[in-house]
């Protein structure tokens, strides 16, 4: 490793032993070499530490810090704090890069000074290793917006991320914002340059059913207001109306009050105090919408009160003005809840969504599959 290498890899570990040490080698293995692993055991108690421990012995480009297990947020910032390369590259302790990832994407950043973070395409694999099919790849960060219901985020897939270091830094790091740090952090740095997600697929990203977003439906709900609040701070940004002091607010509190919250009803009560009072009522109905979008692909369903407070905020949401593309995403969102629920039998919770108008496609829908 030189003095100053080119990359720093940040890698927060928690209780990862039976990937941690694939996911090493697979960085240890690029074809660009200039890089620093700065590794953040976040208190593993598994063998992380042991297995931290034999790479830094083995492997001089290896760094490990220790922390209390204090989440992922506080992980990041402070490896982010040991950080001096120009740029910064994430990496999960449960997934692999292609050995060509970090010269495609440094190739990318040093032929365009307008990109501050770029990200790519990846494999999905299961718990096991193995291919899953099917899964959304993001699309064209160019192509988010804040006033859209629910907001279209300017996604990078997190763990293949590389961004400039001091561009992370002006806008602040990463934020308390639950079950979305990265799309919030996206948020921030797309008004420092631009954002691009390379065609390349970069490796193999696990997508675990029991992982923070997919394991059940009130982590889903989580992570649904979550994407959200970054959404509507950036809207209010973007409108010269503020934003930031709710979002100053954002603290490692905030997860563990929505988790007791449990309700959609509850959680969106709770984080309103982070949404400027003029834009609530938005905020609430993109969290339902968002809600719909994450359950089309995750291993869970939503219950009767999120049909029920869905429903509701699309009654008082039919003032917005919102553009005849955006109602026909939601009428669709609706559509395929809908036909979901009439497979499953449940009729009741599908009339308490879907309004009178969307059931011939519903049923035509639930009839085809």
């Amino acid at each position: 490793m030189s003095e100053s290498p080119a990359i720093d890899v940040l890698i927060p570990v928690y209780n990862a032993a039976d990937t941690l040490d694939a996911a090493l080698a697979s960085v240890a293995e690029q074809t660009f070499s200039d890089f620093r692993v700065i590794a953040v055991d976040d208190g593993s108690t598994d063998g992380s530490g042991d297995i931290l421990a034999r790479w830094t012995a083995r492997d001089p480009r290896f760094v490990v810090m220790r922390q209390a297990n204090a989440g992922i947020v506080a992980a990041l910032n402070n490896g982010l704090a040991r950080t001096s390369a120009p740029l910064i590259a994430r990496m999960d302790a449960d997934d692999l890069c292609h050995p060509e990832r970090f010269r495609l994407q440094h190739g990318y950043l040093a032929q365009n000074p307008d990109t501050v973070a770029v990200g790519g395409r990846v494999q999905h694999i299961d718990e096991e290793g193995q291919p899953i099919e099917g899964l959304p790849h993001p699309g064209d960060p160019a192509m988010a917006d804040a006033d859209w219901v629910p907001a279209r985020e300017p996604y990078l897939i997190h763990p293949f991320l590389m961004a400039r270091r001091e561009a992370i830094l002006t806008v602040g790091g990463y934020r308390y914002v639950p079950h979305s740090e990265d799309s919030d952090l996206y948020w921030r740095l797309r008004e420092r340059g631009r954002l691009h997600n390379l065609d390349a697929v970069l490796g193999q990203y696990r997508f675990h059913t029991q992982s923070i977003s997919g394991g059940s439906i009130v982590n889903g709900r989580i992570m649904a207001v979550g994407s959200q609040l970054g959404g509507v701070a950036a809207r209010a940004r973007a409108m010269g109306r503020g934003g930031e002091e709710q979002a100053a607010g954002f603290t490692e509190n905030l997860v563990p009050a929505l988790k007791d919250a449990r309700s959609l009803e509850a959680m969106c009560a709770l984080a309103e105090p982070h949404v400027a009072r003029w834009d609530r009522e938005r905020f609430r109905l993109a969290s339902g919408i968002k809600l719909l979008e994450l359950a089309a692909y995750r291993p869970f369903e939503i219950e009767s009160g999120d049909c029920r407070f869905i429903a509701e905020q699309l009654r008082e949401a039919s003032a917005l003005d919102l553009p005849p593309g955006n109602r026909r995403d939601i009428a669709w969102y609706l559509e395929e809840a809908g036909a979901r629920l009439l497979r499953k039998r449940r009729l009741r919770d599908a009339a308490l969504l879907v309004p009178p108008r969307l059931w011939p496609r519903v049923l035509t829908k639930a009839a085809l599959r």
